[in-house]
């Protein structure tokens, strides 16, 4: 079957990554009036989407485990700072490949913080209200190496 002659709206239902190669094929053959627009832009929209839950979860995870780290002195760990670089890793990459999340970063972070508290008390059972409500970490803080 030539991918190109598929019906590519029922493609996308059916098989998704023969669906991406022909939209790839169309693209580079400049068969425009032939892509199935709708799916696509629903894709590259996700894809955005996706960018941004990453950043989110990245600095959830980095300031629960600040948090765990400055809270809990005595069950400071290798694996616990390993996480906290490698989430720094990671966030820094994301951001240098989608620099537009830049200015996202400032927005979320009050929010990142108040689910890290949550979850920084769940793992730990300090009770919720003995973490700060604000943040003790700036955003520069969280993001280099203060441990």
């Amino acid at each position: 079957m030539n991918p190109l002659s598929v019906n590519t709206p029922n493609l996308y239902d059916r098989d998704f990554y023969l669906w991406t190669k022909t939209i790839v094929q169309q693209l580079k053959d400049h068969k425009f009036n032939e892509i199935d627009l709708p799916n696509l832009i629903e894709e590259v929209e996700s894809m955005g989407r996706s960018e941004k839950r990453e950043l989110k979860s990245r600095l959830i995870i980095l300031l629960m485990h600040l948090l765990k780290w400055q809270y809990q002195p005595k069950n400071q760990s290798e694996s616990w700072r390993s996480t906290i670089t490698e989430q720094r890793i990671c966030i820094e990459l994301l951001l240098e490949d989608s620099p537009s999340l830049q200015p996202l970063i400032a927005t979320i972070f009050e929010d990142c913080y108040q689910k890290a508290r949550l979850k920084a008390s769940d793992e730990t059972g300090i009770k919720l209200n003995l973490f700060p409500k604000e943040s003790p970490f700036t955003l520069e803080e969280t993001l280099k190496n203060i441990y």
